[in-house]
């Protein structure tokens, strides 16, 4: 069974229940403490009553600075959202780590931004070097993927789109909160990913909701292609992409036909001017709830609960 981990400002804890014990170790980094397992594994034993969870205020358990590389278009469902036909090649970009931030802390919306969105994600955090030219096979994830962390891949859609920007629009602070758990896996506990539900609802209304089985590259081949030219260590993190439900949806295909034949500028004016009556894009006051899980419970990463505030 997986072993949940949290972070806080005194330090790391295992959830057991309602409550987390402290563990016992000098770790200031994650990559630290997954090198000290050993006192993780003394917490989960211990007799300490603990902490009730509902006192402590959780930190992200990925600490910074790390790499952050996500996975783009890799749900069947987000596929078709996005407008993509037939065979789509696999693609990476990077994050920048500043943008990691804690799971229940505020994503703060730059005043030139109008068009936020929202993007649950599963992350993989590394336990292991994963040099250029590693071939990863689904039985070796244990040997380099040390746990699992819910992530939300907040995205500006104006700068992303007219710049063809993913780095700028996704990396502005607070935009990727990650967390509240971090779980620790056991090797048997690699069979259940597939069975890994993502949700994630704003105000109370469900947006996104699948499972990995509708991931189109997996974990260990998403590795072995990363690893073609991208080192990783511990404590890095991969994000994984994520399912149809987000606010951005493609035009339909008369639309774009027509928008193709515009000069750029007027195109992009055209497209965000339909974009500004749609109303799931987030805006300050907005919460979004995201949650990570397979049904039985065997693996569950806990809720993030993040509101949304314009800069001031």
């Amino acid at each position: 069974m997986s072993t949940n981990v949290l972070r806080t400002a005194d330090g790391w804890w295992v959830v057991r229940g309602e409550r987390a014990a402290p563990v016992g170790t000098k770790a200031a980094t994650t990559a630290e403490l997954l090198a000290d397992r050993d006192a993780v594994r003394e917490a989960a034993r211990s007799d300490d009553a603990g902490t009730p969870i509902a006192d402590l205020a959780a930190l992200s358990p990925v600490t910074t600075p790390c790499r952050v590389v996500a996975q783009m278009v890799n749900y069947r469902s987000h596929a078709r959202d996005s407008g993509f036909t037939g065979d789509i090649p696999p693609a990476f970009f990077r994050k920048a780590s500043g943008s990691v931030s804690g799971p229940g802390e505020a994503v703060v919306s730059p005043s030139h931004v109008k068009f936020l969105d929202y993007e649950i994600e599963l992350g993989l955090v590394m336990g292991a070097p994963l040099p250029v030219g590693t071939m990863v096979e689904e039985r070796d994830l244990p040997t380099y993927v040390a746990g699992l962390v819910i992530t939300n891949d907040i995205s500006a859609r104006d700068v992303q789109l007219t710049k063809t920007q993913f780095y700028e629009s996704k990396s502005y602070p607070t935009f990727t909160p990650t967390g509240p758990y971090l779980a620790l896996l056991e090797p048997e506990d690699f069979a259940h990913l597939l069975d890994l539900r993502l949700k994630l609802s704003v105000n109370g209304e469900l947006r996104q909701d699948r499972t990995l089985a509708d991931m189109i590259v997996r974990p260990a081949q998403a590795l072995t292609l990363l690893a073609r030219f991208q080192t990783l260590a511990p404590g890095d993190l991969l994000l994984t992409g994520t399912p149809g439900g987000t606010a951005l949806k493609a035009p339909p295909k008369p639309v774009e036909k027509i928008g193709a034949l515009l000069p750029p500028a007027m195109k992009w004016k055209a497209f965000f001017r339909s974009q500004a009556k749609n109303p799931h894009y987030l805006h300050a006051g907005d919460v979004m709830t995201a949650t990570i899980a397979t049904p039985d419970g065997r693996i569950d990463l806990g809720e993030q609960r993040n509101p949304v505030t314009d800069a001031t």
